[in-house]
């Protein structure tokens, strides 16, 4: 039964609040705050990206334009421009960054079961970047290029669901091969990589802790063929090799013997993949690395509905803060999908609650397909237009 809450309210009963406090004490969010909390801060910020706001202003004027709503809605304290810019100034974005790691580790539970459209148990993950452009003057700790500035986001994508399992916010400098030092491999696990992941030394730390990777190899990358496997070019397969680094410091890096699999597309394109897994069939590794390709679409989906391309803050925690927040509503409505078997998309889902924030439905209802009226065209009170 419907408890009377308001949807945005509903969306927010879905987040665990007890871990949420349990960090604001943690890291001392609300140390010295008499009005706006941390947990004003976040559904401010929350329905900044549920409802497309694109400035403080418009947060502010849009929550302020409902005052009697505001309790319902969880906010018990004034928002204003200046509050949120000073909570998103100086509250430490680690609170949303593990708020969100909380919200992880709940979202990859609910989607485990999913399919790949692969037959493989193991879970897959896909390992990219996206760089977020941003005004050298403005944000003059985000430096990229000589006149310019720029946001990097690393992500390690969950293949089954897109949930994104572990997420690295650098500056433009920072290069995307260092994060494989950041990650923490899983054992059984196969990590899909470009070519710019190509570190011998990080895929063998890969290699000693019992994962498994897919990537692709440079142009100038000296292999020595051992032996080759018979294949059926008609599935696009050209070779299927054993093969082993040929120069001394890259044995050094990668002692250990690799598989190189040449394929040709549909296009003609030939792709030359890389793999430490010696087992699986080699149209199932090219099956894999197209898997890679979600990541890419998990950051174009970011960045067209979510509100990470223009930030409320300039500073490095206001971005992070905003970034971390951001990712977290993702979560949320992907969690609520799951739960309430939702069988609308994530981008449906996010317009609908983009523009009933303030209605007094359930969210089930306000989810499913709606029922049409169909008018009698025998009613004789009805006047025809034409």
């Amino acid at each position: 039964m419907h408890s009377g809450k308001l949807v945005f309210a509903q969306v927010m009963g879905f987040a665990p609040w007890h871990t949420f406090r349990r960090l604001v004490a943690k890291y001392k969010g609300n140390f010295n705050v008499r009005t706006f909390s941390c947990v004003d801060q976040f559904l401010c910020m929350a329905f900044a990206q549920l409802t497309y706001r694109e400035s403080l202003r418009d947060v502010e004027a849009c929550i302020r334009a409902q005052p009697t709503k505001l309790y319902h809605l969880g906010i018990h304290g004034k928002v204003s421009r200046s509050a949120l810019a000073d909570a998103n100034e100086s509250r430490d974005w680690r609170i949303y960054c593990e708020f969100a790691q909380a919200l992880i580790r709940i979202a990859r539970r609910l989607y485990a079961e999913d399919s790949i459209g692969v037959d493989l148990s193991e879970t897959v993950y896909a390992l990219d970047s996206t760089t977020i452009d941003l005004c050298l003057s403005l944000f003059p700790w985000a430096g990229f290029r000589k006149t310019k500035a720029a946001v990097k986001l690393h992500t390690l994508l969950d293949v089954r669901g897109g949930i994104p399992s572990f997420i690295h916010i650098s500056d433009g400098k920072y290069h995307d091969v260092n994060v494989l030092d950041l990650l923490i491999p899983e054992a059984g696990a196969f990590y899909l990589m470009d070519r710019a992941y190509l570190d011998l030394q990080s895929l063998f730390r890969l290699q000693q802790a019992g994962s498994f990777f897919v990537t692709r190899a440079k142009s100038n990358t000296k292999l020595r063929r051992l032996y080759s496997r018979p294949v059926d070019r008609t599935t696009g397969i050209i070779c299927d090799q054993i093969v082993e680094l040929v120069w001394f410091y890259s044995q050094k890096d990668y002692p250990q013997q690799l598989r190189r699999i040449r394929f040709r597309d549909s296009d003609g394109r030939s792709l030359i993949f890389l793999t430490n897994n010696l087992a699986l069939p080699a149209t199932t590794i090219c099956d894999l690395y197209r898997l890679r390709w979600q990541v890419e679409l998990f950051f174009k989906w970011i960045k067209q509905h979510l509100r990470i391309k223009r930030f409320f803050g300039t500073s490095e925690n206001a971005v992070k803060t905003q970034v971390w927040i951001a990712v977290s509503v993702y979560l949320l409505v992907a969690i609520i999908r799951k739960r309430l078997g939702i069988d609308v998309s994530l981008y449906s889902m996010l317009q609908i609650v983009s523009v009933t924030p303030f209605e007094n439905l359930p969210l089930i209802q306000l989810f499913s397909e709606p029922q049409l009226d169909t008018l009698s065209d025998a009613d004789p009170k009805q006047l025809n237009l034409f």
